[in-house]
């Protein structure tokens, strides 16, 4: 469903050039649940930043349903955002001045026009309830960010990427901030809207404990990337065991 073929991104700052990605090929399907793993540095979530059309590659291209997209004019790629994309980033970036319910409603509010929006708005509102009483946040619909914890702030940013009803969710280290306990309840919760909903997740993630929720391993080393065959995939029960395994270059 969406393939990233070469992809290449190089940051420059005066005359220093800092290369982040170095020729990544990756394909994947729909419905899977795909986790990306690595240092901090290795270009994973700049990887993900280019998938969901957030930056541009330098070389390579990216493409959804066998339509390029990285490309795209502006307009086309925030309604690409809007519409077929959902994003969780590890600091939340609710608005805080907004309740629970008014966060989550902004994507539908964003994509519409002023007209279209007061006509659907009560309906909105009421599919913005749901998906906040589904992620277990029926009772936070009136408070705001800085009343609730980390866990639920990162339940409402789930609620808010699934409000226009995505085919695909990037998440950038959605546990990042978080305990292991409570992070290992948001990549449940991520794992079971999968599940549901078919939608397609892709996650990046330095935390080795929770990787094995995923359908999909694939590992970062310096702006490459390598993959472990799904069969032989096990639960990783430290680091030590995570590094000493082999891992075969994508599309070996």
């Amino acid at each position: 469903m969406i393939v990233a073929e070469n992809l290449h991104k190089v940051y420059r700052r005066n005359a220093d050039q800092i290369v982040v990605l170095k020729g990544i090929s990756m394909e994947v399907n729909q419905g899977e649940f795909v986790s990306i793993v690595g240092a901090s540095g290795s270009g994973k979530s700049t990887f993900l930043h280019l998938l969901g059309t957030l930056d541009r590659p330098d070389q390579g291209a990216i493409y959804l349903d066998h339509r390029r997209i990285d490309h795209l004019a502006s307009k086309e790629r925030d309604r690409l955002r809007n519409q077929t994309f959902g994003f969780i980033f590890q600091f939340y970036h609710l608005l805080p001045e907004l309740t629970m319910l008014e966060n989550v409603v902004i994507p539908a509010m964003i994509g519409s026009s002023i007209w279209k929006w007061w006509g659907k708005r009560k309906e909105v509102h009421k599919r913005a309830e749901e998906i906040l009483k589904r992620v277990g946040l029926g009772h936070r619909l009136r408070h705001k960010p800085r009343e609730l914890s980390g866990g639920e702030m990162q339940r409402t940013a789930i609620a808010r990427a699934f409000m226009t009803k995505p085919r695909i969710l990037l998440a950038d280290e959605p546990t990042g901030n978080l305990d292991i306990q409570a992070g290992q309840q948001i990549v449940q919760l991520l794992r079971d809207l999968n599940r549901s909903e078919g939608v397609t997740v892709i996650m990046v993630t330095h935390n080795l404990e929770i990787v094995s929720s995923a359908d999909r391993l694939v590992r970062m080393v310096a702006g490459s990337i390598c993959e472990e065959p799904r069969d032989s995939q096990e639960k990783y029960d430290n680091h030590s065991s995570f590094a000493i395994k082999t891992h075969l270059p994508l599309g070996v």
